[in-house]
């Protein structure tokens, strides 16, 4: 009897006896025949080797698809396993995880002595040795009774801990190629001779399952990929992306700092607070013009709110709480519950909605300290919040306006981005029905603007789907960002209501929405994406002026209170140093434009300037210089 086997395009192929995934590729073509290196039969991706033996959905894949990539990466993983177990034995060595990430795979491995740079280099060496080996990567189902028994006899705790946390009723499989054997669920590619480059990056500390009671183990990161010029490609971006670390440079241009006395909470200095102003400065002014009103709401409130807004149920663990007299209150890790008692404070009408709520509101959550990462990871930050109050027919609506707003915004900054819809969580809150209508009104709306977008389903809020936008930075690496929230559920917890039509009260729906996410952790990604060198119209010193002796200081004065009166962000440098020297530091601190004065700019009432880089603009009037910074500063330019 013929099997039947249904391809991606639609077309249906049939083969008259059971058939493996490679041999069925090599069926359609040759060429795909060489380059399969796994498939999919009925959307679970499988080996090669994998029998087809009844009618099915089936798809060839090749690294050129995102799934043979991390096939190929996590297969490198366990080479590299491999190699470090030939190398400081097997029984010194024992095997934490090694999954795929982004970009790479990782190990955590546990060994006596810690690695250094020039090991891994020793590492690399014995990868290519089991490369040239070419040994067949097979899978191997085997029993929990079988699996507990081979992992006993070679002394693993950490896989034996994994092997005991699986379900009853999971199937267990084990990844051998040569003496080398591992706990997998692959699947992996055919043999240990499909790897081609590949690179050993650096070594860090982590906790067994990220848990902080349990032992460090190391683990070591790589990456890989088929093409050299691609890892190449890749390391010059890593390259860069230290260069352009928000770390370095917010210690270099003083823009903020950490200290042990408050681990995780950014202290911002004058030129980074300068900075972090004109970002709230441009997101107030956008919102307020399309209708936003602007709110303040507590820090700390009692345990009962956050136990009617289901925080206490499902954050509870990532919020600082402290009783105040008597009774537990808790720093907001959120604002939506605050917006929900400032809208509840009044009655309302269906003609005052959509009321369109927004804070900078300054928000705490729980961090575990290795967690911790400059401004990207924190334990505090201000949120630009906002809640759209709505009636059930404006949401397509004002989902679509909220979604302009934040392509307007982003594209001030050059930021291209991609959408993600999410789905209902495992543990959301509400009626089934009214999931389905959210999930379906925000689909609608990206369907009718034409955008392209992942799903991502399971992992909306607990009271709501969700629209995310990752944006891409200069180095095209994705940060997600911006958020839009659909939520039926806090209405109904805090009994939101409005006057009808009818005059009959009804639900109100609210959308939650963050353009910014994190101001801090923008900011962060702001520095890195232009490396320092801010646009003029958001660089935290617009202007640095250099007078060209002590002469001419008073002179410098006059122009930089000049500059001051009209918002000009201004610096002067009077210290008794070389007129080069200070030209170069300028340049260091990625100053915009540098002004410099003397004999012939004083008596002209000009300076003259040289922008960031290096172009020289010439001798400019005090007035064309402030027109000039003016229009920037409007147009939001460089």
């Amino acid at each position: 009897m013929s099997i039947h086997i249904s391809l991606p395009d639609g077309s249906i192929r049939s083969v008259d006896s059971p058939v493996s995934i490679a041999e069925f590729a090599s069926s359609i073509s040759t060429s795909l025949g060489k380059q399969a290196i796994a498939g999919k039969i009925n959307n679970k991706l499988v080996d090669l080797n994998t029998i087809i033996d009844q009618d099915c959905a089936a798809q060839i894949i090749t690294l050129d698809d995102p799934e043979g990539l991390a096939m190929y990466r996590h297969s490198t993983a366990h080479l590299m396993a491999q190699a470090i177990k030939r190398l400081y034995g097997d029984q010194q060595v024992k095997l934490g995880i090694g999954p795929v990430i982004a970009d790479g795979f990782y190990y955590d491995i546990d060994i006596a002595n810690p690695l250094s740079v020039e090991q891994l280099h020793d590492i690399e060496k014995e990868m290519h040795k089991i490369i040239n080996e070419n040994l067949p990567i097979v899978r191997k189902v085997i029993s929990r009774a079988e699996a507990i028994d081979i992992f006993t006899d070679i002394h693993d705790p950490y896989k034996l801990e994994l092997i005991h946390d699986l379900p009853l009723d999971a199937e267990i499989s084990i990844y051998e190629q040569g003496e080398f054997f591992d706990l997998c669920r692959g699947p992996h590619l055919p043999s240990t001779g499909k790897i081609k480059v590949f690179k050993l990056l650096h070594v860090a500390g982590a906790y067994w399952r990220g848990d902080s009671n349990q032992k460090m183990l190391q683990r070591i990161y790589g990456t890989a990929f088929p093409k050299k010029a691609q890892l190449d490609e890749h390391l010059h971006v890593l390259e860069e992306a230290k260069k352009r670390d928000h770390r370095k440079l917010g210690k270099e241009l003083d823009l903020f700092m950490f200290s042990e006395e408050a681990p995780g909470m950014p202290f911002y200095l004058p030129k980074g607070m300068a900075l972090r102003t004109e970002l709230e400065n441009f997101s107030r002014e956008m919102q307020l013009k399309n209708g936003y009103q602007e709110v303040r709401t507590p820090l700390m409130m009692n345990q009962r709110l956050w136990e009617q807004s289901g925080h206490w149920d499902h954050y509870k663990d990532n919020m600082y709480f402290a009783p105040v007299d008597a009774e537990a209150f808790a720093l907001k890790p959120m604002n939506c519950p605050g917006h929900m008692l400032i809208y509840k404070n009044d009655l309302h009408s269906y003609r005052e909605l959509p009321i369109r709520m927004m804070e900078f509101g300054q928000v705490h959550r729980h961090e575990f300290s290795g967690a911790l990462n400059g401004m990207m990871r924190v334990r505090t930050f201000c949120q630009d919040d906002a809640h759209i109050y709505a009636m059930p027919h404006q949401i397509e609506d004002e989902i679509n306006q909220a979604m302009t707003l934040l392509d307007d915004m982003y594209n001030v900054f050059g930021f291209e981005y991609k959408i993600e819809l999410s789905t209902r969580p495992a543990d959301y809150m509400g009626a089934d029905e009214l999931w389905d209508q959210a999930e379906q009104a925000l689909s609608n709306v990206l369907d009718h603007r034409g955008i392209e977008y992942t799903l991502n389903e399971g992992d909306g809020a607990f009271y709501g789907p969700k629209i995310d936008f990752h944006i891409l930075d200069a180095l095209k690496r994705s940060w997600q960002c911006g958020t839009i929230q659909l939520d039926f559920q806090m209405p109904e917890k805090f009994d939101l209501t409005y006057i009808g039509e009818d005059n009959l009260k009804h639900r109100p729906v609210v959308i939650h929405r963050a353009i910014y996410g994190s101001i801090d952790r923008f900011l962060g990604i702001l520095t890195e994406h232009y490396s320092g060198a801010f646009p003029v119209w958001l660089a935290p010193v617009q202007i640095k002026l250099l007078p060209v002796s002590e002469h001419y200081i008073d002179y410098a004065l006059q122009v930089k209170q000049q500059l001051m009166q009209v918002g000009i962000r201004v610096q002067i440098d009077i210290r008794n140093e070389k007129l080069g020297y200070k030209m170069r530091e300028a340049q260091m601190e990625k100053v915009p434009y540098i002004l410099v004065v003397g004999e012939n700019e004083k008596n002209a009432h000009s300076a003259s300037v040289r922008q960031h880089g290096g172009a020289d603009l010439g001798v400019l009037s005090i007035e064309e210089i402030i027109s000039k910074v003016a229009e920037q500063n409007s147009a939001k330019s460089s």
